[in-house]
């Protein structure tokens, strides 16, 4: 019977003791289960109240073997038993009274309770110093036990309508059950320690032993079981809830990443579409003021010509006269040829007629015959015609990166490739000079070039690289898918818009 009383004691310590454990964690975490300075004092009622049982234990066992421990130990479990109370009943009138009345009426109720239950324990120990301290333990579970396990179930009680108002039945439910726990706790504490004093001359622990045949710490201990149970149920119920909410927030930022990865793609795509459409407006612009200057002002300067020609047969035969009409000739054949340039650098008609090799061949003999820069041609793959846009679009990065080389890269000599893949075009335009980083801190507004050249690859969905290899000067280098596209009006606007040759 000895270790059977020691087992029940040690259960019932570990179970209070362990709804404190639980409790003290949850405290730490989002209060969902109740409001954190709720769940403290009755985290600390468990945690004292545990080790009060243990204390007891060891105490019963220095008893047994004829060793009794110092009787500062039986005053540390008596302090320790009456403090643990006092958290339990402040959890109960927390739990009874709303917000606003909980700020100080709970407080004033818990010190009138103490200082009732002190002078009844001096009222006794004047009239009967024979009982020594027995009457603090047994007035203890009286006046503090026995009430603050009912507030406690009340305020359980409460708590759990509250939750079952607010569709947490689960929850509710084992609310419900701790809070009969505690009420059948209280009953417990009736059942003291036999001393001479009424009640507990009568109604005391071994009482019940005679009655029922097992000692009342065994209801105390199913009971504190039962409270501990529900109460860590009701935690992992709110675990649960914790998790289906993370999981939902996690899945409305998975959707909210998702749509915002769906708004850049479609900004993306309207910003190429539109980069398209610039590019194609610009190559019309450029179009149809090629046909303008051919369709009017070399004409005009050809008529020019033809009328000098005319009045140089008219006039008399005067030197003057005659040589200032063939400088006059002169000055419009190098206009003439100034707009031949400028039709062909507006819209060359090579690009539209032959295709991008033959007019990067073009611009190659050009830019040479212009500036004296030596343009080292290679074309590699099965060449073929592509989309026209793609056509202009390289055709005018490598009209650029020619113009930089001339202007920026302080070399004489410039290489070109072009090379036809299964999947894509590469175009590479390289240089020995300067430099990328040099060029653009010498000449910064040459970045609206760059910017340019960026710009017009991004309408075709292609990418633009330029670099300074280790070996010196700068890379351009240009990848363009081969997608099989359909001509759209305005890209065969394009291919019209390129003006034929000026004679």
């Amino acid at each position: 019977m000895q270790w059977d009383i020691v087992i029940i004691f040690f259960i019932y310590g570990l179970a209070f003791f362990t709804m404190g454990i639980a409790l003290t964690l949850e405290r730490s975490r989002a209060p969902r289960l109740a409001e954190r300075r709720v769940l403290r004092p009755l985290a600390i009622f468990g945690l004292l109240h545990g080790m009060h049982e243990w204390i007891e234990i060891l105490l019963l066992q220095g008893l047994w073997l004829g060793v009794p421990f110092p009787d500062y130990i039986s005053n540390i479990r008596y302090t320790m038993l009456i403090i643990s109370f006092i958290p339990l009943i402040y959890f109960g009138l927390l739990m009874l009274f709303d917000t606003q009345q909980a700020n100080s009426l709970p407080l004033v109720i818990l010190i009138a309770m103490l200082g009732f239950y002190a002078l009844v324990v001096l009222v006794v120990h004047q009239f009967r110093p024979d009982l020594q301290l027995a009457p603090v333990d047994t007035l203890a579970r009286y006046l503090l036990a026995v009430p603050g396990a009912i507030l406690a179930g009340l305020g359980l009680r409460k708590r759990a309508g509250e939750l079952r108002a607010a569709g947490r039945a689960e929850i509710a439910r084992r609310f419900r059950w701790a809070a009969l726990g505690f009420g059948l706790y209280g009953l417990t504490q009736l059942f003291v320690s036999p001393i001479d004093l009424f009640p507990a001359a009568v109604i005391n622990s071994a009482a019940f032993l005679n009655l029922l045949g097992f000692p009342v710490q065994l209801v105390r201990a199913t009971v504190a079981l039962l409270v501990t149970v529900n109460l860590i149920q009701a935690i992992q119920v709110v675990d649960n809830e914790r998790e289906e909410q993370l999981m939902s927030a996690q899945q409305g930022r998975l959707e909210a990443l998702e749509q915002v990865r769906n708004d850049l793609e479609e900004r993306e795509a309207l910003r190429r579409e539109l980069l398209r459409h610039t590019v194609i407006a610009q190559e019309d612009e450029r179009g149809r003021i090629a046909r303008e200057l051919h369709d009017e002002t070399a004409q005009f300067l050809t008529a020019l010509s033809l009328n000098l020609a005319t009045l140089k047969n008219l006039v008399p035969r005067d030197p003057k006269t005659r040589d200032l009409i063939d400088g006059l000739q002169s000055q419009i054949r190098l206009m003439t040829q100034g707009i031949y340039r400028l039709v062909h650098d507006l819209r060359p008609a090579q690009l539209d007629d032959l295709g991008l090799v033959p007019a990067l061949q073009y611009l190659a003999e050009e830019e040479k015959k212009r500036a004296g820069l030596q343009v080292n041609l290679n074309f590699t793959g099965e060449r073929q015609r592509l989309d026209p846009l793609v056509e202009t679009v390289l055709f005018r990065v490598a009209q650029e990166a020619l113009i930089n080389v001339i202007r920026h890269a302080q070399c004489e000599q410039a290489n070109m490739a072009l090379a036809f893949e299964p999947e894509q075009v590469v175009l590479k335009i390289s240089d020995q000079g300067v430099g990328i980083d040099k060029m653009l801190a010498e000449s910064p507004e040459r970045g609206w070039g760059l910017a340019g050249m960026r710009e017009r690859v991004d309408s075709v969905e292609g990418e633009l690289h330029i670099s300074s290899p280790a070996s010196g000067g700068t890379l351009v280098e240009v990848c363009v898918p081969i997608l099989e596209t359909k001509i759209t009006a305005q890209e065969e606007t394009i291919d019209e818009s390129h003006p034929p040759d000026v004679s």
